[in-house]
């Protein structure tokens, strides 16, 4: 007879508090392709993030690890009668990917999304058109920027 792995602790998604900036700090540097994320930079806007009320950041979280994170924010619209919710940055330590957590990110912001009365839920994104596609979402516009620096 195998030998039987210990049952892994169940997945939480929370909001994210103080002492999670550690461990989010690799996933949003990694997630940074555009731009080189700074870790000074990066602790203000965790610490501003966790304390504006327009704001959430979530972190999924097994066993004491946290293995991916949600920024997302609602802002006042003209055109859709309501706030809109928008998706700022999701990511999924690589290794976790495709196993739900993003799902479960997704799934809580738009929860969140509904209680602040948001008509809809928006974000832009380059490599995971498919992944957003699994959850329903279309594709409504083409997304521009230009850098200010």
């Amino acid at each position: 007879m195998g030998e039987m792995s210990p049952p892994q602790p169940q997945l939480q998604v929370r909001p994210a508090r103080p002492a999670d900036q550690d461990q989010v700090w690799p996933l949003a540097r990694d997630l940074a392709t555009s731009y080189t994320a700074e870790r000074p930079a990066f602790g203000q806007a965790f610490t501003a993030a966790l304390t504006d009320p327009d704001s959430l950041v979530l972190v999924a979280e097994r066993g004491g690890t946290i293995l991916g994170y949600l920024l997302a924010t609602t802002h006042p619209t003209f055109h859709a009668n309501a706030p809109v919710a928008w998706i700022e940055e999701v990511m999924v330590a690589p290794e976790h990917r495709a196993t739900g957590i993003g799902r479960h990110l997704m799934t809580a912001a738009e929860t969140w999304a509904r209680t602040r009365h948001a008509a809809y839920v928006a974000l832009a994104t380059r490599r995971a058109a498919s992944f957003y596609r699994a959850l329903a979402y279309d594709e409504s516009a083409t997304y521009f920027k230009k850098p200010l620096t």
